[in-house]
């Protein structure tokens, strides 16, 4: 169960890295997620 749980999230993390295609877009898209955090707390 453990190993099935690493690989899952290792696709996820390859695929949301894949889907970002610069650093800049990954700080945006990091960015997007703390904003969608805060406002779901406030």
């Amino acid at each position: 169960m453990r190993k099935f749980l690493m690989g899952l999230g290792l696709a996820a993390t390859v695929l949301t890295v894949t889907a970002c295609n610069t650093v800049k877009g990954a700080g945006r898209d990091i960015e997007s997620v703390g904003k969608a955090g805060e406002d779901a707390i406030h």
